[in-house]
């Protein structure tokens, strides 16, 4: 199983890709070309985001939580 900095790195470069596709959707609008392969393409990207997110938050559950300190408190 992935671990949770895995998850966030390709939660971040999907993201980039998004984008990089969103521009190019625009890019097709402009000139008047279809751009319904690239739509359906970009909703399967934003699905996989999705789910990657929902691991990262399942991950994120399953970490001990920390033990608080009080600001400027004694360790003993």
């Amino acid at each position: 199983m992935p671990d949770l900095e895995y998850i966030r790195g390709e939660i971040d470069r999907m993201r980039v890709q998004v984008g990089r596709q969103r521009r190019e959707i625009l890019t097709l609008q402009r000139a008047g070309i279809s751009t319904a392969a690239a739509e359906a393409l970009l909703d399967r990207m934003l699905e996989k985001i999705d789910g990657l997110c929902a691991q990262r938050d399942q991950l994120k559950k399953e970490l001990p939580k920390p033990k608080p300190k009080a600001l400027g408190g004694r360790s003993w």
